[in-house]
């Protein structure tokens, strides 16, 4: 049966233009089925400077009001996703830069103001996989950044972890579907100083106990908790790893329940 593979890369590789350039060929050259999700970088933060908005972030997560929404929805549903898209067709793959509104493809509800008011940000509600699958079928690479819509005419500013995990578990009733978040580090790490301490395995067991030890801690637990929720709803493997040599196993594969030995 065709299988599908979600990716999501982060600001990380999309502020280092020799990381980006390697990143898309190694993605390009990926065999099978593809979509990409990427975050913004730090574009957005800079141009909002230049606009004289004021960025304001609450547990690392954006404050998106209707300014900065604006900015948000330019960098990353504008500028950085069509660059993306324009590396990739160099590289062969025939990709497409979709919002949540193009087709209706994603929709979301505004985030509840209580306990925090984000602004205009979003929590995915539905996803046509049956669009996508034919996308797929068409050949073509849909490249999504985190810019979704309510259904009433609002854009809303999503977590890209979110839509990557939100578009596997729509596909995996379609076809066996994996996902990998790529980010700086080799993986989800014991010391966040030893690279070479990647933990090979999480599950839902390991998470709490890692996280009452505090060594999963900030950005990296909506992280795993995206993981998790997508192998507990049917993804076949999800993968924290880095972006580089996409095609060789690596990283922290999150799992269920504990592999077979």
């Amino acid at each position: 049966m065709r299988s599908v593979k979600v990716v999501k890369i982060g600001g990380n590789v999309i502020d280092d233009p020799a990381a980006l350039k390697r990143f898309l060929g190694e993605f390009a050259a990926l065999e099978g089925a593809k979509i990409l999700v990427h975050g913004g970088g730090k574009l957005a933060t800079r141009l909002a400077e230049r606009l004289e908005l004021k960025t304001q972030m609450v547990d690392g997560r954006r404050i998106t009001d209707r300014g900065t929404l604006d900015v948000v929805t330019m960098v990353y549903a504008g500028l950085v996703n069509k660059q993306l898209v324009a590396g990739l067709q160099a590289e062969g793959c025939n990709a497409l830069g979709l919002s949540g509104a193009d087709g209706n493809v994603v929709a979301a509800r505004r985030r509840a103001p209580e306990p925090v008011d984000y602004g205009f940000v979003g929590d995915i509600e539905r996803v046509d996989a049956g669009l996508l699958v034919r996308l797929l079928d068409a050949g073509l690479t849909p490249v999504f950044p985190a810019i979704m819509h309510d259904g009433r005419g609002t854009l809303l500013n999503c977590n890209a972890d979110g839509v990557a995990t939100a578009l596997a578990t729509a596909l995996a009733p379609q076809m066996p579907t994996d996902l990998v978040f790529c980010f700086e580090k080799r993986g989800v790490l014991r010391n966040p100083d030893d690279e070479e301490s990647v933990i090979a395995e999480i599950t839902p067991d390991d998470f709490a106990a890692l996280r009452a030890e505090g060594v999963v801690s900030k950005g990296m637990l909506p992280k795993i908790e995206n993981a998790l929720k997508a192998v507990a709803e049917g993804v076949r493997s999800v993968v924290i790893r880095s972006a580089g040599n996409l095609a060789e196993p690596s990283g922290t594969v999150i799992r269920e329940h504990p592999a077979a030995q």
